[in-house]
């Protein structure tokens, strides 16, 4: 009988559920606090069970000498070492919509708070001073909310405001046009948003896209006496730079959940009246936390009676018969992904994978998966193999597969297509005999290049003294070339430049290279755990 360790508190209802599924369960609340008690006794069980209290460090991992699976009951896992449970062969596992509805309603109730005052009209009143004049207030009918990520719980929160008779403006690089129509919301570019909204709430992952994405120069461009909410992430927000929008009166106030750094113990917004403050209350509801736990203890008690595998972090659902054969396809599938994934910058409307040869007769569902978490991972953050289709659909976005028998020199070959508002771009790579990736084909134009973990991926005019230019500044930069593989569509004109180099260009050299004569894209592309 597979036995599952809950180290952190769990309702009872997530208890029952594992004893309901035939799996022994020792509930000890307090073990995940105590890191001595937990290397003792780890290694007892098949499963594990926690929230955030508890560390799964890699001293914790190498101890589990039967563990399968590690479920965290919510959706950050910052407490697992995943590289060391992976390559121990752990499946970690988390539970991303569980908090969702709460997550959102606590964004609106932050974004009513804020436009009439509550905490400090409530302070005053108990004060016994009665300042009605002071507490003037603001009606959010037909107000502009403007809502800069819309997926999972950004959805709700636009379908919350429009009862509240609020016009909702969005930006997202992932929200369609046609998701936005039937979220009836309107899709605009980040500028926009900052200078149209009465109200901003953040719903974005944190990310380097993301990091500091509201900063002194996103201050400046909104309208005066406009509000922020953040129930997201901490660090989306520069939170200096917001300091002193509320002193200027620029911005008229603010609510938050998360901060830059937490337990967030002393904040330089603390001391501004017009600001509220909540310790990262988004999931603490009773019926998320009941959710999250019922949940975790489904997955988990699903995988240790049948192997099922949801919500995975770290690997694809495969079993273990397709798993020598397939791993590989999967891993050159989410590679292809990433590369699309870092050079897409507008919305995707449309993403084709197609696989051909004999890897078209093996399982393609989680290919397709590695191939779309590959893809969202760039701009959305969170996404693991079970999720990404989830989202992608969540989006709007169409998702073809095609299969077909071998026609080309290729025995195996995938290829994925994305189609943005803009452009179609394509990406096609194969693994050969001895188990090497190959990139094969970029935007049409055929290549022959190996992944690295830092690449520098370029777009060119084919013109005599590129290379050498190219090679020069390079040079002049102190970056190393291991290899440098080149494309063209036709004689005269657009070029590819695929460079793998031994570190990863900061943002000034990558602007170097951007401003050569003759380069008309120029992007650093990363591949962890790549090598030549």
């Amino acid at each position: 009988m597979p036995k599952v360790l809950v180290s952190d508190k769990l309702s009872p209802t997530a208890v029952q559920v594992f004893k309901d599924h035939g799996i022994e369960v020792d509930y000890l609340p307090d073990v995940g606090k105590d890191k001595a008690r937990l290397h003792e006794i780890i290694g007892e069980y098949d499963g594990l069970a926690i929230r955030s209290a508890t560390k799964v460090t890699e001293k914790i991992v190498k101890a589990a000498d039967r563990l399968k699976v590690v479920g965290r009951a919510g959706i950050g896992v910052d407490n697992v070492d995943i590289p060391a449970a992976t390559a121990k062969g752990i499946i970690v596992m988390n539970t991303p919509f569980g908090n969702s509805i709460t997550t959102a309603e606590h964004a609106i109730s932050l974004l009513l708070a804020l436009a009439r005052q509550i905490p400090a009209a409530d302070a005053s009143t108990r004060a016994s001073k009665w300042e009605k004049s002071r507490f003037m207030g603001v009606e959010v009918t037909n107000k502009v909310l403007g809502l800069i990520g819309c997926g999972n719980i950004g959805s709700i929160v636009a379908d919350r405001a429009q009862g509240l008779k609020m016009k909702v403006i969005a930006h997202d690089p992932f929200l369609t046009p046609e998701r936005a129509v039937e979220l009836g919301v309107e899709k605009v570019e980040l500028d926009e948003l900052l200078g149209r909204a009465d109200f901003i709430s953040l719903h974005t992952p944190l990310i380097d896209a993301t990091r500091n994405i509201l900063d002194a120069a996103a201050f400046e461009k909104m309208k005066p006496g406009m509000r922020i909410i953040n129930c997201a992430r901490g660090g989306l927000i520069d939170e200096e730079a917001l300091k002193a929008a509320l002193e200027s009166g620029k911005v008229k106030g603010a609510a938050l959940d998360v901060y830059a750094e937490e337990p967030a113990k002393d904040n330089p917004l603390f001391d501004i009246p017009n600001v509220i403050c909540t310790p990262h209350l988004g999931a603490s509801t009773t019926e998320a936390q009941e959710n999250v736990a019922v949940q975790v203890a489904e997955q988990i008690s699903a995988y240790l009676n049948s192997g099922e595998i949801t919500n995975a972090l770290n690997f694809p659902s495969i079993s273990a018969e397709e798993a020598p054969r397939l791993t590989p396809f999967v891993k050159l599938a989410e590679n292809l992904g990433s590369f699309a994934g870092q050079l897409t910058r507008s919305g995707i409307t449309g993403v084709t994978i197609e696989f051909e040869g004999a890897v078209a007769d093996m399982n393609t569902k989680p290919m397709s998966a590695a191939a779309l978490t590959g893809l969202l991972r760039p701009l959305l953050g969170d996404v693991n193999m079970v999720s990404a289709p989830a989202l992608a659909r969540d989006r709007g976005i169409a998702v073809e597969v095609i299969t077909r028998e071998q026609q080309g020199a290729y025995e195996n070959y995938i290829r994925l297509t994305i189609r943005t508002e803009n452009q179609e771009r394509s990406i096609a790579g194969t693994i050969f005999s001895n188990g090497e990736t190959r990139l094969i084909q970029v935007k049409g134009i055929n290549m022959d290049a190996s992944l690295s973990e830092n690449m520098l991926y370029i777009t060119n005019e084919d013109k005599p003294g590129f290379i050498g230019r190219l090679g020069t500044l390079l040079g002049d930069l102190k970056v190393n070339i291991a290899n440098f593989n080149l494309g063209r569509m036709e004689q005269g004109g657009e070029a590819i430049a695929l460079l793998n180099i031994d570190s990863e260009l900061s943002a000034e050299q990558l602007a170097r290279v951007a401003a050569l004569e003759g380069v008309t894209q120029a992007r650093s592309l990363t591949f962890p755990g790549q090598s030549l």
